[in-house]
């Protein structure tokens, strides 16, 4: 048994559809599905059971036996959440209960980290941390990714003090995420999501003009990496359990926001028409002008797959997704 937090949002949902690809069907999400169309990211799986995240110990005591691994992708994901009180029980509480029942019962776990923790990359992208201090230069500039980020430090302070810990455990710094199943994060999309219908719509496609002496109109820079290559890189570490640590996913190349939408353009045939707007007041001093994933350490372990491009990546969802009848995975 697999069990997938989150399972019903974007990097879960995708998760559940290429385990289930590989013919896995004893799935059980841990999601909230509220009153939106959330559900629709799950409705074509496979699951064995559904289950509430109030409830979630309750179900590892009683299955417990059967449960191999637990892939934690639940989170409150807003990087413009300021109730940090929230964001702290669902992001840090909860998965450092996760990790402890993971230890106690030998189960595998795989969690979502974020590029986030990066904050505005003065310190780097490079996910070579040989201690706690190493962790602790990190900036993040936000409450989401501050909390992903104490937990990163949590879990190197216990294993630092030789203290418990599942058989593997892997903690994935993604990037930016693009692709399927991602329509119910409204604001919180990926900017190709955000634009696209726009486009579509032949009206002006608007992205934020720089507040950067460093960086033109457009001009931020995103490591954009597509849903698929994330799912990838999870499901060669369920095939390798020996492998322990905390990872970058990311293609290794930053892009801009430009690139994106002229991307966007080509694969429409359309002549571009951008504007530029300044970027809103309540995000600008936390906004991020430039990530880029460092992938030496798990190229160096093994994985060789090669990332999807942008080009590549965009015509890949616009062409089986966006465009089509069934844009859900």
């Amino acid at each position: 048994m697999i069990i997938v937090t989150g399972g019903a949002g974007f990097i879960g949902s995708n998760m559940l559809a290429a385990l289930e690809a590989r013919g896995i069907f004893d799935l059980v999400v841990v999601d909230r599905l509220r009153s939106g169309l959330k559900w629709r990211n799950i409705a074509r799986r496979e699951i064995h059971a559904l289950v509430n995240p109030n409830d979630i110990f309750s179900f590892l005591k009683k299955n417990r036996s059967q449960i191999e691994i637990i892939v934690h992708m639940g989170a409150v994901s807003s990087t413009t959440e300021v109730d940090a009180d929230k964001v702290l029980v669902n992001n840090f509480s909860l998965s450092l209960a996760l990790w402890e029942w993971c230890a106690e019962n030998g189960v595998r776990l795989i969690y979502a980290s974020s590029a986030a923790t990066y904050g505005d990359g003065c310190a780097g992208f490079d996910d070579d941390f040989g201690s706690a201090h190493a962790l602790s230069l990190l900036q993040p500039l936000s409450v989401y990714g501050w909390s992903k980020h104490v937990f990163d430090r949590w879990v190197w302070r216990r294993l630092a003090k030789g203290g418990t810990r599942p058989p593997q455990w892997v903690g994935l710094k993604f990037f930016n995420v693009y692709g399927p199943n991602e329509y119910h994060k409204g604001s919180q999309a990926s900017v190709v999501t955000q634009i696209f219908p726009a486009i579509v719509r032949g009206e002006q496609c608007v992205l934020f003009r720089s507040h950067h002496p460093r960086y033109s109109d457009g001009g931020q820079m995103r490591d954009f990496v597509y849903v698929d290559d994330c799912t990838d890189v999870m499901l060669w570490l369920i095939d390798n359990p020996l492998i322990s640590g905390l990872f970058n996913v990311g293609t290794g190349r930053a892009r801009t926001f430009h690139d994106v939408a002229l991307t966007i353009y080509r694969v429409l045939d359309r002549e571009p028409c951008i504007q530029f707007i300044d970027t809103p007041l309540e995000i600008r001093e936390r906004y991020q002008y430039f990530t880029q994933a460092r992938m030496d350490r798990l190229r160096a372990l093994g994985y060789l797959k090669p990332f999807m491009g942008l080009e590549e990546g965009l015509s890949r969802y616009i062409r089986t997704y966006l465009m089509a009848a069934e844009r859900y995975r």
